[in-house]
């Protein structure tokens, strides 16, 4: 009975570790006036902090969806659509990994926020980079139904 009563407090202490590791989001809002079908030309800006190449990621995913896109640190060398702003979070659990992204696609103008997406997933439900990506662009583009 003893052996038992550990037994099941060993199990409950395990079970409310591990409960509240796994958290997957992932959101995204256009604002109505945005038509991102008309979205052709677009400026990836590096963000500063970018070690794993997150800025050639989206590129890449946005010229997936038939738009052209440029990338760097600097303002676009020519007039585009849209510029695209992103913020990455990584964290430690035996390896780093993309905790949280966020995309915004912005006017070229006034830098107002046209869409934003988000992707978090701790630890227990990690994507690589590549399928954050995937997922925060994918999300954009499905609030449009596109």
């Amino acid at each position: 009975m003893k052996k038992a009563l550990i037994v099941l407090l060993q199990l409950g202490m395990v079970a409310s570790l591990v409960s509240g590791c796994a958290v997957n989001r992932a959101t995204a809002h256009v604002e109505p006036t945005t038509r991102l079908s008309e979205i052709k030309t677009v400026h990836v800006k590096k963000f500063a902090d970018d070690n794993a190449d997150t800025n050639v990621l989206i590129v890449n995913k946005l010229r997936t969806k038939g738009v052209s896109a440029t990338t760097g640190s600097d303002a676009p060398q020519t007039k585009v659509d849209a510029v695209v702003t992103y913020v990455e979070k990584w964290m430690w659990d035996i390896t780093m990994y993309m905790l949280e992204l966020t995309v915004v696609i912005r006017d070229p103008k006034d830098d107002y926020p046209l869409a934003t997406g988000n992707s978090y997933h701790t630890s227990l439900t990690r994507k690589s980079p590549q399928e954050m990506v995937n997922e925060v662009i994918d999300n954009i583009y499905k609030e449009q139904g596109q």
